[in-house]
């Protein structure tokens, strides 16, 4: 998923097509709380709370929280009565993202040419709308229990309003006095947007929804990695990245392989009722160090790496990086070690990431920290380090 630098305009893009993709206008969490939710990523992410739909605003089933930070829109939403849909999904799943919404130039034809390209309805095209303009949206289903939305807006809802702090959506009102929105604004977490989705599915389903992203969205692949690329001693996994024509956005799709022990992709969706769904997103900042240090400081919980990972990494990444003629790693390297970040290169550049543990009792949906300096790849040369620490983690839950 691009930034608002690259993201391309409504006038760049080709009418003929609907679902050429404008940017990612939202992700949507299904969350039991939602007010508390809003706190937290407030407080651990430095998300600004910048608007709400809730009784005082006249809606009367669910509660809605717009957090915002650089060009990365959360809603969080909750049930306000025990027969919404979303009181029904949390109870089965826990709080995690239910929707990765899209920002198109029709949403009603975009969700009607998804349709014809073999996508089946999550909801049909709805309009709300007032003097100020209009927003549209309708959604297709995707893996388990995710969707996409498309949202193409009008007037003062259009999409570079919302990014500039514009009213989200009719409905909505200025959050008002919240005192972390100052603080956050005088300790900044610097994340800018999402750089990648990525979804878990069952065993056997990857190339299923690979095909579907294909011919129903238009997407094409970007990466594949396989058991011998993302393995341990005890587990593996299987994963293709999927991206939007222009590489706008980017969903990989992961899905379980034989190992002596149990998966994380397995787990995940053991402790999702067994329905696949958005295993982690990963959110860009352009300062690894500034943001993971403001994380921590905070509280933030990343999964630890032992010290033997940088007796090895500094000259795997840089003989890499010199071989394809590129500077060598400029972070200062004891920081990054104090810091636990992990680095990865390729013929591109390079990346720095780092995965925090699950955001909710249930071993489930988390955040990845990642910083490009050139690399456009997943971190291919830290997945048997990154797995090992996870194994760690699903050891001490029990679950490996």
């Amino acid at each position: 998923m691009s930034s608002l630098s690259t993201a391309p305009t409504a006038d760049s893009l080709s009418s003929t097509d609907p679902l050429m993709l404008v940017d990612v206008d939202h992700v949507r969490f299904y969350v039991g709380n939602a007010k508390q939710a809003a706190f937290f990523y407030a407080s651990a992410f430095g998300f600004q709370v910048e608007q709400v739909s809730d009784l005082t605003t006249g809606s009367r089933t669910s509660a809605q929280y717009l957090l915002t930070q650089g060009n990365i829109r959360f809603i969080l939403e909750t049930a306000l009565t025990s027969d919404h849909p979303v009181a029904e999904e949390c109870r089965k799943y826990g709080d995690g993202v239910k929707d990765v919404a899209l920002t198109v130039l029709d949403a009603e034809r975009a969700w009607e040419q998804a349709r014809r390209n073999g996508g089946e309805s999550a909801y049909e095209p709805r309009t709300i709308s007032d003097a100020n303009g209009s927003v549209t949206m309708a959604g297709i289903k995707t893996y388990g229990r995710a969707i996409h939305s498309f949202v193409s807006r009008t007037g003062a809802y259009a999409l570079p309003n919302i990014k500039q702090g514009a009213t989200f959506a009719p409905g909505f009102r200025p959050m008002g006095t919240f005192s972390l929105n100052a603080w956050n604004k005088a300790n900044p977490c610097g994340l800018k947007f999402v750089d990648h989705c990525v979804g878990n599915v069952e065993l056997g389903k990857m190339n299923h929804w690979v095909k579907w992203y294909e011919d129903v969205m238009g997407f094409k692949m970007f990466k594949h990695f396989d058991e011998k690329d993302i393995s341990t001693e005890y587990s593996a996994l299987m994963s293709k990245v999927m991206a939007s024509g222009n590489h706008l956005i980017k969903m990989p799709i992961n899905e379980p392989a034989a190992g002596k022990k149990k998966s994380q992709i397995q787990e995940y969706l053991e402790w999702h009722g067994m329905a696949a769904g958005v295993q982690h997103l990963a959110l860009r900042t352009d300062d690894e160090l500034h943001s993971v240090a403001e994380l921590r400081r905070r509280g933030v919980d990343f999964l630890a790496l032992p010290d033997a990972y940088y007796e090895s990494v500094w000259n795997r990444v840089d003989t890499m990086l010199r071989q394809h003629g590129h500077e060598v790693v400029k972070e200062d390297h004891q920081r990054v070690k104090d810091l636990g970040i992990l680095v990865d290169a390729d013929d591109e550049g390079y990346l720095l990431q780092l995965f925090t543990k699950p955001l909710q009792d249930r071993p489930t949906l988390f955040f990845e920290i990642i910083c490009r300096r050139g690399s456009q790849s997943f971190g291919k040369g830290n997945f048997k380090a990154l797995f090992e620490a996870l194994e760690i983690e699903q050891e001490r839950r029990g679950n490996l």
